[in-house]
Parts: structure tokens; C-alpha cells; sequence
């Protein structure tokens, strides 16, 4: 996707250090035991660098070729091994039942609703029964609901840079927990106040069933 190739160039949009709630599911993961990761819209890399230094199996799908480029020469300056794909989220193309965790973070809520509910539908095909799916998505209380173009009902692409052109969706709990009706769903609104704007976001890890 041409935005996403432009912005991916800006170093704001690849940091180096991952994010907390990335860093909180590792424990978890270490419990489980579990192996198998994967970093669904991976960007520039910094949550498969982190996974990857921990010993996790990992691999990272992005639609973004540089995104991907970025990735992959992190890797390689860090001597780290993973497998890093071109794919669109909604048709990945991994077996059923292949990964034992999906991170979707600052990713999943860039389309439409159909487009997000087959991109779940696609990450519980490749969980494993019992796997982890840690995600986060935009609430309607946001600040930021409401920007741009409405393109359908609670999705609006950005008329401004750097994310011109970008969709974001919106979504309030009963919506995101009808999306994630075939998981185990442990949900958590989180915001934060800057001035007289809102940033309103749910994070959840949720469990396929």
C-alpha cells in the first residue's frame, strides 16, 4: 500500500523499543510454554526484534515493502532469524491451527469492518486452539473519532499528514466483543487525557475458543 510504503519512511513510525503491552504478553507466553509467534502488521519490526531476542519461533507479515525492508535489515544487523512475508491481513497465508500467538498491534482497525472481521476470522484459523491474540483498536470516545472523511458508518480515512489517506475505525465494547465472538476475550479501555484531546483505546488479549 503506497501510504503506508511513505510513512513507514518517517522515524517516528519505527522505533526501536516495543510496546508495553507487547513486553507484559512475553510472561505470558513464557508460561504457556508457547513457541510460534506472530507479529501481524509488523511495520518496521520492533515487536518481532523483541520476540526474536526472547527466543520465540517468529515470523511478521506486513503489507508495506518497506516496512518490510526496514524489518528485515534489523535482523540482520542484530544477527536475528524470522520469517518475514508480503500479505494482505484478511487472506494470510499460513495452515490452520500454525501459530500458538498473533500480535496486532496500531494495525487491525486500518479498514473497514469487513475487512477486520476477516482478519479475524483469519488470525482464529491460524491460532491454535487455546492461542493468544493480543490486539488493541481505537474507541468511538476518542478525540480523534469523527476526523476525516467518512468513508461507512465509524470508519473515516485522515485528510491530513502524516496518515493522509489512512482508514481508522472505531468501535465501542459491545461491537468488539461480537468481533471477537469465537474467542475468550479479556477486555481493557485504556485513555489518556493531553490538554483537551482524548486518546481512548481498548487493548485486549483474547483466547481462541
Amino acid at each position: 500500500m503506497v501510504e503506508w510504503n511513505q510513512i513507514l519512511l518517517r522515524k517516528e513510525y519505527h522505533p526501536e523499543n516495543p510496546d508495553k503491552i507487547v513486553v507484559n504478553l512475553t510472561s505470558i507466553l513464557e508460561k504457556r510454554r508457547a513457541e510460534r509467534v506472530l507479529d501481524l502488521g509488523c511495520g518496521a519490526g520492533r515487536h518481532i526484534i523483541y520476540l526474536a531476542e526472547r527466543g520465540f519461533e517468529t515470523y511478521g507479515a506486513d503489507i508495506s515493502e518497506t516496512g518490510l525492508k526496514l524489518t528485515k535489515k534489523r535482523l540482520e544487523s542484530r544477527r536475528l532469524e524470522a520469517e518475514v512475508i508480503k500479505c494482505d491481513m484478511r487472506s494470510i497465508p499460513y495452515t490452520r491451527s500454525s501459530f500458538d500467538a498473533v500480535i496486532c498491534v496500531q494495525t487491525i482497525y486500518h479498514q473497514k469492518l469487513k475487512g477486520i472481521q476477516e482478519t479475524i476470522s483469519e488470525i482464529h484459523r491460524i491460532l491454535k486452539t487455546g492461542g493468544l491474540l493480543l490486539a488493541n483498536f481505537h474507541s468511538k470516545r476518542s478525540s480523534k473519532y469523527g476526523e476525516g472523511v467518512e468513508v461507512e458508518e465509524d470508519t473515516f480515512m485522515q485528510e491530513n499528514d502524516p496518515e493522509k489517506g489512512v482508514l481508522h475505525h472505531f468501535v465501542d465494547e459491545n461491537e468488539l466483543r461480537e468481533l471477537l465472538r469465537n474467542f475468550r476475550v479479556d477486555l481493557e479501555a485504556k485513555e489518556k487525557r493531553i490538554g483537551s484531546y482524548l486518546r481512548s483505546r481498548f487493548i485486549l488479549l483474547a483466547e481462541k475458543i
